[in-house]
């Protein structure tokens, strides 16, 4: 799912291409994809994109007059900028945003639809799509503090959880959590004050640096490669890769669909967290060291 650096690339790649423009017109391919029905799409046709701005993990397209329409990506949603008039493509395509200057496409691989698309109008329909985190980017470090800890959660929930704080997923919480050097099965109502300024400190300097990074490699072109697994990753998605750090093996946490990815030399004294289904199979086989994991696979 795109997060903070994602979505902030695309706003940085579509600011010059559509604010200022007119919509000529919103074509729906899947009737998955919209999920409002007052006002209706057509209301848009032939406004003009006053800005365009991120709600959590969610796209917003300002017009005039007061309509908003709020693109929530998803898991495997993503945007391509082709140029006037451009096919939708049957297979993956979703919906197409037709301006003068070219069309912005919106594709969804996989067979389960979850991207969404609304229309509203007025501040107060827009707010009702705000899951209300914390922007901590733009937070003290006591309204971090405050918010972290308002619920004892682990690090790894409490940082994904959009209604705590803002624009961070599965990707970035993995990265951030090795930049702090914390386990991310750590109990929030655990950590010490200088643990908690250190993961303040490793949310904006992650979140920053990779804001930076992804605008800095894309340049003046359009994102075509927005994706969870980015080379230059400390811990995500380097299963049993060395950690760029200390040079141990990457570990991970499975449960269900989702996994987490750590250091065990860095976040947690050695020591391996039990992945939920492994250790009930296991048990007292289940390696507790990094140590005793080396030895095994050997």
């Amino acid at each position: 799912m795109p997060e903070l650096p994602d979505i902030a690339l695309y706003l940085h790649a579509l600011r010059p291409r559509v604010v200022g423009e007119r919509l000529e017109r919103l074509r729906i391919a899947s009737p998955f994809l919209l999920r409002s029905a007052e006002p209706p799409i057509g209301d848009l046709a032939r406004r003009t994109v006053t800005g365009v701005q991120r709600l959590g993990k969610r796209i917003v397209f300002a017009f005039d007059d007061d309509y908003f329409v709020v693109l929530h990506l998803m898991i495997a949603g993503r945007l391509h900028w082709k140029p006037a008039g451009a096919p939708i493509a049957r297979r993956a395509g979703l919906a197409a945003f037709d301006f003068p200057n070219g069309t912005l496409l919106l594709t969804e691989a996989g067979t389960k639809h979850r991207a969404s698309l609304h229309v509203v109008r007025g501040e107060r329909a827009l707010a009702q799509h705000d899951p209300g985190g914390l922007d901590v980017l733009a937070a003290t470090l006591e309204q971090f503090r405050t918010t972290l800890t308002r619920e004892s959660h682990t690090l790894k929930r409490a940082l994904t959880d959009p209604r705590l704080l803002d624009g961070i997923g599965n990707a970035y919480s993995d990265e951030i959590l090795h930049a702090a050097r914390l386990s991310p099965l750590r109990l929030t109502s655990q950590l010490t004050p200088e643990e908690g300024e250190r993961l303040f400190r490793a949310v904006r300097d992650t979140l920053t640096a990779w804001t930076e990074r992804l605008q800095s490699e894309t340049g003046a072109s359009f994102p075509e490669k927005v994706t969870a697994f980015r080379p230059g990753m400390a811990v995500h998605g380097r299963f049993r890769q060395p950690c760029p750090v200390c040079g141990s093996p990457v570990q991970r946490i499975r449960y269900a669909t989702n996994e987490v990815n750590y250091c065990a030399t860095c976040q947690t004294g050695g020591r391996l967290l039990a992945d939920r289904s492994l250790s009930r199979l296991l048990k007292q086989d289940w390696p507790r060291s990094l140590e005793e994991w080396e030895e095994r696979a050997h």
